[in-house]
């Protein structure tokens, strides 16, 4: 690891003011269960590193009737708490699921909800310092001629074989949430969906955040009656899963009304499914199946992770299921 200047600012602003518009050169520190991987290996090799846990708004939860506001330094942990003390995994169980899908005490207990959702890849290609795209001296992936059993069946085509590893994403884009970043420039806010993209050339980041820009909550404006997350592990379970689905319903009279279904770890960015084919149809074991079936039509996979693609119908049918049973 280099030798890299630490600040702990107490507010926001002084966080933003201390982050550098040049990508790499300074880098938002929480949990770190990432961050400090990465340092070590040299993958990233910021010259300021800028703590975010002495901020308290950040580490706060607010929960409301029909709202519920998650600063991004609250820990995995101080989430699940929550969901008991205040009941909001009641209300938004595809949320509970999925964090409480992620079994290892470590990570619960330092990781941060921020840092989960902009986690970097876990490509054993990336991590091995061969970079975000896996790409050999001339430029070739190395990735359709490599190990690539657990990599991308979706958004493939381009140089991005990595699937995106944040288990909290999925569901949140099934809930519908937005995300609060902030900068010098002032504050936006955007769909959770809409801070991934899949990187096209070597140098580029896979989340749409600008480098002097910082995600400082994810933000729940619905209630949705019927939600839930299902996710594929190994029998191991404290590594990342194979799969997930995330799916979020309204329903009238029986028939599906809205829905909303995204994946998990299937492609570089969270992956939204168009769920509208189910809407005004009554949600039966046949329907399910038929709409699983349909949502991975556009897979494309590669030679040795062709099993997602069953895996990925699976969690979909079985959310669907535990949606509605309220489970």
């Amino acid at each position: 690891m280099n030798a890299f200047e630490y600040a702990r600012p107490a507010t926001v602003a002084e966080a933003v003011g201390l982050l550098s518009k040049q990508e790499g050169e300074t880098a938002p520190l929480a949990g770190g269960t990432d961050l400090l991987s990465l340092m070590k290996d040299f993958l990233v090799e910021p010259k300021r590193v800028v703590s975010l846990m002495g901020i308290e708004p950040l580490a706060e939860i607010a929960v409301g009737a029909s709202e519920l506001r998650i600063g991004a330094t609250v820990t995995l942990d101080a989430l699940l708490q929550a969901g008991f003390l205040n009941q909001w995994g009641a209300k938004w169980p595809a949320l509970w699921h999925a964090a409480a899908g992620i079994k290892s005490p470590q990570l619960r207990a330092m990781g941060t909800v921020g840092g989960e959702l902009l986690q970097r890849p876990r490509c054993w290609y990336f991590r091995r310092g061969h970079g975000l795209l896996a790409q050999d001296a001339k430029g070739e992936s190395l990735v359709p001629r490599g190990d690539h059993r657990y990599h991308a069946i979706f958004g493939n085509a381009g140089p991005a074989k990595f699937v995106h590893p944040s288990s909290l994403a999925p569901a949140l884009i099934a809930l519908g949430a937005e995300a609060e970043l902030v900068s010098p420039r002032g504050v936006r806010t955007v769909k959770v969906e809409e801070l991934y993209r899949a990187p096209q050339a070597a140098g580029e980041r896979e989340t749409t955040l600008a480098a002097d820009e910082l995600l400082t909550a994810v933000v729940l404006k619905k209630v949705a009656p019927k939600s839930a997350t299902y996710e594929v592990r190994p029998r191991q379970g404290l590594d990342w899963p194979l799969v997930a689905a995330s799916v979020a319903l309204e329903l009238d009279g029986g028939k599906v009304k809205a829905a909303r279904v995204a994946l998990g770890h299937v492609a570089p960015t969270p992956w939204p499914v168009d769920a509208a084919a189910l809407v005004g149809k009554p949600l039966d074991e046949a329907a399910i199946g038929a709409f699983a079936v349909a949502a991975l039509q556009g897979a494309t996979p590669l030679a040795k992770n062709a099993y997602k693609v069953e895996l990925a119908q699976v969690a979909i049918r079985r959310a669907f299921a535990a949606a509605l049973k309220g489970i």
